[in-house]
């Protein structure tokens, strides 16, 4: 295990589908369809809840419970306003970063399918390049084609319809992955592939593992808030994507270092359980998986926090993958972290008992 290549042609495959097909905040559905459709060939059930979250389980008659969990949504906007000639305003849906919409395509998905779009943005000819306005919620639109308003409603258009973009996966330079929706649907394909392997290396484990797709993360932790009080874990393990903080303009000072390829992030923060963490790092060392450090400040702003506060309080650690780039439509993860985050939360995992409490007291 470690030093295998993890990733295989089918689970690549997997991941490109998934990447691919739009799941915006509060529309996951799609996509949990795909994951669970992956999934099956290696857990016993699945749980799905009212709002789309879905947990693939191992073990589901087992008392102890143990959670790894990645979220599935990906940011997107909302049709806000209609103007009389045709041109449609929004508002977000997540942390949409306004500076990256100019020129770029979108999809609005209505009743009827996708209506495709343009964010426009005036020519350079004829702004004033002495005092230029930058690009910002109020001054982005959105240009269909449509020549006025009823054209608009014609075409199936109407406030509210969720906007994402349609680009797709790519792999630069051999070994790293780009795509939007990296944060966090790579997070569900780590977990995926965490559930395949356990199920073909034939490991046994003495809990239930519940393999949590949560939905609703980019708007405030809202999936797993609600599924951690179904599935009452004894143990949670979070993966979400982090910064890589080697690129221009970001301050190291302020955002700590760590980088794609130099594997794994462990974080440090008051929700993350110190044993919990103690024993991820423990285990890093043990089976020589790279890894790196970061402290947050009062939380970790991922689904840790969610799981760590619920039901009296869950032992809940935190696994990051360095990402480039963050909500745009070109994020950016190496490979080799990939694999090693999966290795990292396979490993950990085989080092569960049944019944442990981490408590700090024993």
């Amino acid at each position: 295990m470690a030093s295998a290549k993890i990733i295989n042609k089918k689970s690549l495959e997997f991941l490109e589908k998934y990447l691919n097909n739009p799941s915006p905040t509060g529309y996951e559905w799609e996509g949990q369809k795909i994951w669970m459709d992956y999934l099956k060939p290696y857990v016993d059930e699945f749980i799905t809840d009212t709002y789309g979250t879905a947990v693939a389980v191992i073990n589901p008659k087992a008392k102890y419970k143990v959670v790894i969990e990645g979220h599935s949504d990906e940011i997107s906007w909302y049709v806000n306003y209609i103007t009389d000639n045709g041109l449609l305003y929004v508002i977000r849906n997540g942390g949409s970063d306004h500076q990256i919409a100019p020129s770029k395509w979108v999809d609005i998905h209505t009743k009827n399918g996708v209506v495709k779009g343009v964010f426009g943005w005036p020519a350079i000819h004829t702004r004033d390049r002495a005092k230029e306005e930058p690009p910002k919620l109020e001054n982005i639109f959105i240009d269909i084609g449509a020549k006025d308003k009823a054209e608009v409603e014609k075409m199936g258009v109407h406030v509210g319809c969720v906007i994402t973009y349609p680009d797709q996966f790519h792999i630069l330079n051999k070994d790293k992955f780009v795509c939007r929706a990296l944060d966090n649907r790579v997070g569900g394909f780590m977990i995926a592939e965490v559930a395949r392997l356990l199920h073909e290396n034939k490991q046994k484990l003495p809990f239930g593992l519940y393999v949590t797709n949560s939905v609703q993360e980019e708007i405030g932790l809202r999936g797993a808030e609600m599924i951690t009080q179904t599935i009452k874990p004894n143990v949670a393990i979070v993966t979400d994507v982090c910064h890589d903080t080697t690129t221009p303009m970001i301050d190291k000072k302020k955002e700590g270092e760590t980088m794609i390829g130099s594997g794994p992030v462990v974080s440090y923060a008051p929700a993350v359980q110190n044993k919990l963490r103690e024993r991820i790092i423990e285990t890093a060392e043990t089976k020589k998986i790279p890894f790196q450090r970061l402290a947050a400040s009062r939380f970790t702003g991922t689904d840790t926090d969610a799981f760590a506060y619920s039901n009296g309080g869950v032992a809940s650690a935190l696994i990051s993958l360095p990402l480039r780039y963050m909500h745009t439509t070109v994020e950016t993860v190496h490979k080799d972290d990939v694999e090693n985050v999966i290795r990292l939360i396979y490993e950990t995992l085989l080092t569960i008992k049944e019944g442990e409490t981490f408590s700090y007291f024993d």
